[in-house]
């Protein structure tokens, strides 16, 4: 040890890659006896030299094998995922193409959904509209109805006491029809004419013998009729004809009576309103405002219509 003398030596490893960026070049420090012999010096640092290099190689196949595994890795992972990105880009297209399909069998289906929501609300609206007019027009009717109801119960209250007048005067009219025409004496059967009244064949006659004071017009006379449910007398047979002339007496300075014939449109008319058949039984031609009287031994005379004579009154005869 006292021989030898131990000194440093500095080995540089240089790479043959190109330096990193901001690396340093490594430095090796090891430990180098220094004998006296320069030949065993010099083989013991080429020793030393060729297996520092043979290990670095070594680690340099290690770090390649390494490098070249994850790189075959990596290369793998990015085919898997290529391969996975295709597959499953083809899937969501196919989902895309689905959705969209979807999608416009949806968007078909909300527009007839809209336009079947539109087509129910325009009819909802319409029924309303429609149902609001016939509750308007059911209750106008309703009140129409009302109104008529109320007007014919008011309708039917007159005519109740209108029956009711009726029957109380019909009552009062039979009672006095029965006084009339039912005066029986010493059980002799009752007439078919009132008191007063002459019957002949189915009519019965009242003759107004008045006097030229009390005498009356031909409209006023037939006037006095109808207050007697009567008209003046109508002659349709020679048998009527001669009753009426036995019975238009000639007294009280009477110049006749008046009968239901009058002048109307140049014809003698019955005031039945048919004409004269009979044309012999008045010889005088019709002349408007002329009408004619009877008298007993004298033919049917023509005269004013305005002068006052007696009248004979005739109605039905009763059936007894």
């Amino acid at each position: 040890m006292e021989d030898s003398e131990v000194q440093y030596a500095t080995v540089v490893f240089k790479n043959k890659r190109p330096p990193r960026p901001k690396k340093e070049e490594e430095v090796v420090y090891d430990e180098v006896k220094k004998t006296n012999q320069t030949s065993q010096q010099t083989f013991d640092t080429n020793g030393l030299l060729s297996d520092m290099e043979a290990e670095r190689r070594h680690w340099y196949q290690k770090f390649a094998c390494c490098f070249g595994s994850l790189c075959v890795i990596l290369v793998m992972m990015i085919i898997g995922v290529s391969v996975y990105f295709v597959f499953q880009h083809r899937s969501d297209e196919q989902q895309l193409i689905q959705l969209r399909t979807n999608q416009t069998f949806l968007l078909e289906e909300n527009i007839n959904l809209t336009r079947d929501n539109n087509k129910l609300s325009s009819d909802f609206t319409i029924q309303v509209y429609n149902l609001t007019q016939q509750k308007q027009n059911l209750t106008e009717e309703i009140s129409q109805v009302k109104k008529t109801n109320q007007e014919l119960q008011t309708d039917k209250e007159t005519l109740t006491r209108q029956i009711e007048t009726m029957k109380k005067t019909w009552k009062e009219q039979k009672l006095r029809i029965i006084n009339e025409y039912c005066h029986r004496r010493n059980n002799e059967r009752s007439s078919s004419c009132q008191n007063g009244w002459t019957h002949c064949q189915s009519s019965c006659y009242a003759v107004n013998n008045a006097g030229p004071p009390k005498g009356k017009t031909w409209t006023e006379a037939q006037e006095d009729c109808k207050g007697k449910t009567s008209h003046l007398a109508v002659v349709g047979s020679e048998e009527k004809k001669l009753f009426l002339d036995n019975t238009s007496w000639n007294a009280n300075g009477i110049t006749g009576y008046w009968i239901g014939l009058r002048a109307e449109g140049r014809r003698w008319k019955w005031i039945n309103g048919s004409d004269l058949t009979h044309q012999v039984w008045i010889k005088q031609p019709a002349t408007d405002g002329q009408c004619v009287t009877s008298l007993q031994n004298r033919e049917w005379t023509s005269v004013r219509c305005t002068e006052k004579n007696a009248w004979i009154c005739e109605k039905k005869a009763l059936s007894v």
